[in-house]
């Protein structure tokens, strides 16, 4: 069955950018420091890595997180979503408005401008005609930012929460959670590395 997951770096003190984040800067001032186990050689980091890409039927991302990894410092054939692996899922981005071109053209990119929700409904249905096609459960992954994973929880669109857990404090930043209504986790799973502490929760 294909869940909806929301996955996503964080410091200690709830950060998934340090301050002063931008075009230039988009991890913010110390960010990168969220993503050291993504580039880890620790054996664990890297299962939860292969893991995760492995899972994906199709991301969702916000617009400003787009416009970062679609620009002239993001991803390339080494760097990015499920770089170096076999397949890569298909993406849907949250959007007022389609760009007018795409970069990365050797991805599948769909634009979705009637929201969140539609952007997640058309995510599972390109997650479940992929798991249909290779024979295996696939799920939707909400890689970011942190708006659009705070949006999905707060209106109830996640099924599973997966955090890594970075021993950093940013003191600033964008913040995952800002408040809003309260929910229910069940731990699942937790992982530690010289990394990061991997966190899985269910979300009822």
């Amino acid at each position: 069955m294909t869940r909806i997951i929301a996955d996503i770096s964080v410091s200690l003190d709830g950060f998934v950018t340090g301050p002063d984040p931008g075009p230039d800067n988009g991890l913010g001032t110390g960010g990168e420091a969220l993503h050291a186990w993504a580039f880890s050689e620790d054996a664990e980091d890297r299962r939860i890595l292969r893991e995760g890409t492995d899972r994906s039927g199709a991301v969702v991302l916000g617009r400003r997180l787009f416009e970062l990894v679609d620009g002239p410092d993001g991803w390339d054939e080494t760097t990015g979503y499920g770089a170096g692996e076999v397949g890569k899922p298909s993406f849907v981005v949250v959007t007022s408005s389609p760009p007018e071109s795409v970069r990365l053209t050797g991805l599948d990119w769909t634009f979705v401008t009637t929201g969140l929700a539609d952007a997640v409904t058309a995510a599972r249905e390109r997650a479940e005609a992929a798991s249909s096609a290779g024979g295996k459960d696939l799920d939707v992954v909400l890689m970011g930012g942190g708006a659009t994973i705070g949006s999905a929880f707060e209106a109830g669109l996640i099924d599973a929460l997966s955090l890594h857990l970075a021993p950093v404090v940013l003191g600033a930043g964008t913040p995952l959670f800002t408040g809003g209504t309260p929910r229910t986790l069940v731990q699942r799973s937790v992982t530690t590395t010289s990394t990061a502490t991997h966190l899985t929760y269910d979300v009822l």
